[in-house]
């Protein structure tokens, strides 16, 4: 291999760890997105070693990159700002629940987005 594609390995670790947070993933749910452990995970983005390639495309499906800008052979391409996987996954996580537990969670939401409205009023008037 030649060397300069040796130097761009050896960040892969840090790679998949700024890709998992910039997809909105924590260890736990990139695990469960690629069939793997928490542990598994962490040990991948402390490692300059790249995951095994039989993870590769799964990793790079779930984070939407490439597997060579996960490897860090071409540069991450700029995205735009995509809504937070988190917050959504939370969301279709509450449109499962029960119609009564919906209501009250919805009602939970509605307080804390009146009351951002509130101080956002307070602070320019």
């Amino acid at each position: 291999m030649p060397k300069q594609t040796v130097e761009r390995l050896t960040g892969v670790g840090a790679r998949l760890a700024e890709l998992r947070k910039r997809a909105g993933y924590t260890q736990v749910e990139l695990a469960e997105a690629v069939n793997t452990t928490q542990r598994m995970i962490s040990y991948y983005e402390t490692q300059p070693e790249p995951p095994p390639s039989a993870l590769l495309p799964d990793l790079a499906r779930v984070l939407k990159v490439s597997a060579d800008e996960l490897l860090g052979l071409e540069p991450l391409k700029k995205k735009p700002r995509e809504p937070d996987n988190r917050l959504l996954r939370r969301l279709q996580q509450i449109e499962q629940l029960e119609p009564a537990e919906k209501r009250q969670v919805l009602q939970v939401l509605d307080a804390f987005i009146e009351r951002g409205k509130l101080k956002k009023k307070a602070a320019t008037g």
